[in-house]
């Protein structure tokens, strides 16, 4: 099987990256420039046509495209890493979660805090476009603040989700729990405990190496 990782570091890519590294999976990366504006070109176009990243090409099959896709073809192709918990109450919860963290944490929060000039109303003059930015920022803040707070109530007191196994939830509340690190977000304290024991797992570390963090 080929495997042809697209990802950005840092990114919500990071969650399916470690995915794959858990898996220990050979695979072929490439880097999507996003400043550069990589995912534009006509070449990687013709890979995702959406324009995004993650993308998985998998042998000579079009292009898997989304984080949800991506993470659950991986958990179904390798049953056995146990990436959904045995328990189908169990495993349609973890898609659940994960399903909030990429939809709601990220789609709906992150998007704002980090591009809010995509919610300008049409129209908005110069003067008043830097106050209409930080209302939406202020908005993507609450959002993430809220969706973390529901989430927390999902997580042990030991920072875990599913017991010790590393499953598709725990890659997708990563990203979006590394990134609140990132920009100084504070967690509540279960998220937080979360992030921490997720940053003790060794092939997090060692991903997080491999994109540049330290």
């Amino acid at each position: 099987m080929r495997l042809r990782f697209h990802m950005t570091p840092g990114s919500c890519s990071t969650g399916i990256h470690i995915l794959l590294e858990h898996l220990e999976l050979p695979f072929e990366a490439y880097v999507v420039n996003l400043p550069a504006g990589d995912h534009r070109r006509p070449e990687y176009l013709a890979i995702n046509p959406k324009g995004t990243i993650p993308a998985l090409q998998i042998d000579e099959d079009p292009a898997l495209t989304e984080f949800l896709s991506i993470a659950l073809w991986l958990a179904w192709q390798f049953p056995r890493a146990r990436l959904l918990p045995a328990s189908p109450f169990d495993a349609a919860r973890a898609v659940d979660l994960m399903t909030h963290a990429v939809g709601t944490v990220h789609g709906a929060g992150y998007t704002r805090i980090f591009t809010p000039e995509r919610y300008l109303p049409a129209g908005v003059d110069a003067v008043a476009e830097v106050q209409w930015l930080e209302g939406i920022k202020a908005q993507g803040r609450a959002l993430v603040d809220e969706a973390f707070t529901l989430i927390d109530a999902r997580i042990d007191d030991d920072g875990r989700l599913f017991g010790d196994d590393l499953t598709v939830a725990d890659a997708a509340l990563f990203y979006v729990t590394f990134w609140a690190d990132r920009i100084g977000l504070p967690l509540p304290s279960r998220c937080l405990a979360f992030y921490r024991r997720m940053r003790e797992r060794p092939v997090v570390r060692r991903v997080l190496a491999e994109e540049g963090y330290r």
